[in-house]
């Protein structure tokens, strides 16, 4: 049996760690599978209060408005996937062979996972993929930024780069790669369900081992003259 995963954020952008009550699990994850059905412009925190039989007093007590949760499940994704790349690769020493195991995990965020007991991570997926670029694309997001909020996304981004850098560690782009890698996984995909002519993957055709193939064609062409 696998083991249960509990991931917990220190975070600003909760008023109240929604980690340690039921009613914050619950909040967090109605408020997945809400955002996901509702999409988030229509999502609320009235109608997230009336799906969890409670009060929006009761959800304000956890969150002061919806892009500050928006900010939280955006980061618990980024940690989660942290996880599953830390676990996954703990025991590989080729950094080629790491980094192509990384990509490949990227792409399959899709996957819900058993560890995680009330955390529909599938769901969580497709809102980051629809809706990720919301938490800072907006006027705040410098101010955001100064608060940490978007710490996890970077602090992915780094170590996913130093793992480029073992490899080639003369590329003068590790960061601007590898961010563009994290974005490109989320695009490609929305671009395969909703404006097929902007890729050439075909939905139905192993989405996610098509588009983790492109990244990777992507990242090694780009570092193939800088490895040592």
């Amino acid at each position: 049996m696998n083991a249960v995963l509990k991931i917990n954020l220190n975070h600003k952008s909760y008023l109240r760690n929604p980690e340690v009550t039921i009613l914050g699990q619950k909040i967090v994850a109605e408020s997945i599978r809400l955002i996901d059905y509702l999409g988030f412009e229509e999502f609320t925190f009235k109608k997230l209060a009336q799906e969890i039989n409670s009060t929006e007093a009761s959800v304000y007590r956890y969150f002061e408005n919806k892009h500050k949760l928006l900010i939280y499940l955006v980061s618990y994704y980024w940690v989660w996937l942290d996880y599953q790349i830390s676990f996954q690769t703990n025991n590989i020493s080729d950094p080629a062979q790491r980094l192509g195991i990384i990509i490949r995990i990227l792409t399959e965020a899709s996957l819900d996972n058993l560890q995680t007991t009330y955390i529909d991570e599938a769901a969580l997926h497709r809102i980051v993929i629809a809706d990720a670029a919301k938490a800072y694309l907006t006027k705040g997001v410098d101010e955001d930024n100064n608060a940490q909020y978007f710490r996890e996304y970077k602090t992915l981004c780094r170590k996913i780069a130093a793992v480029l850098l073992e490899i080639a560690p003369n590329y003068p782009y590790p960061h601007t790669l590898i961010s563009t890698v994290m974005e490109a996984t989320h695009q490609q995909t929305y671009f395969v369900q909703h404006l097929p002519s902007l890729t050439d993957i075909k939905s139905g055709e192993n989405t996610t081992g098509k588009v983790a193939d492109f990244l990777k064609h992507l990242v090694f062409a780009a570092i193939a003259a800088y490895k040592i």
